[in-house]
């Protein structure tokens, strides 16, 4: 589809979208939503018993399946990257040669906790998405997905998902199938934030998130004005 203007999407029906790290919540939440939205999903897990036990959870109806994370990355249009911070490197440059060419999303937000709550850490390249940029040199990184509540994702009593998702990048093509993606999911839009230079502010501010939500007992996400 040619693009006219900056809130125009490719149509990204078809495509599967494989999430490694998909047992975990944030994984299974956006792979619920996107498979409520029609996509195939693999979810991907170190032990493909896992893997498959969290995909059987989401029933019959539902378009999920379970392989070991290697398997998931080879099979998915999209991958997108939902592990643990301190298993990120390792597990990206494990892939480094099946993520070859693909568009992999990362949302992952390196944080830690102390007695005062989160906070950011601090990344030698900058952010998780620079680093996945720098694991996976032939790959084309985009950062996505920080800010959306696994709770939020989950619960069945919620059709409609009230945020923007930030989605970053150095290739507009890319970025534009990312900000598609999360259109997908209702209520949602895709917002263009910069290039991947930008990811750590993002990533960041998932700290002052948490900080909110224990505050207010709620699951905030953010909204973008005047777009």
């Amino acid at each position: 589809m040619a693009q006219n203007s900056p809130h125009d999407l490719p149509d990204v029906q078809g495509l599967s979208i494989a999430v490694l790290g998909g047992t975990g919540d944030q994984g299974r939440g956006l792979a619920r939503r996107f498979a409520l939205a029609g996509h195939e999903v693999i979810l991907g897990s170190r032990s493909e018993e896992r893997a498959r036990a969290a995909a059987a959870e989401f029933g019959a109806d539902l378009p999920v399946r379970g392989l070991d994370n290697e398997a998931a990355a080879a099979a998915g249009d999209v991958v997108v990257v939902a592990v643990p911070w301190d298993g990120h490197r390792e597990l990206l440059e494990s892939l480094r040669g099946v993520l070859a060419g693909k568009i992999v999303v990362d949302c992952v937000n390196p944080l830690g906790f102390d007695k005062q709550g989160a906070f950011a850490l601090p990344v030698e390249e900058g952010s998780a998405a620079q680093q996945a940029a720098a694991v996976l040199p032939e790959s084309r990184v985009v950062g996505a997905f920080h800010h959306i509540s696994a709770v939020v994702l989950l619960d069945p009593e919620v059709a409609e998902v009230d945020l923007d998702v930030l989605v970053l990048g150095d290739d507009r093509a890319s970025t534009d199938t990312v900000r598609a993606l999360a259109a997908r999911i209702p209520g949602v839009r895709g917002i263009y934030g910069g290039r991947l230079r930008n990811a750590h502010q993002v990533e960041a501010l998932t700290a002052n998130l948490i900080s909110v939500n224990r505050r207010y007992k709620a699951h905030a996400g953010i909204r973008i004005t005047d777009i």
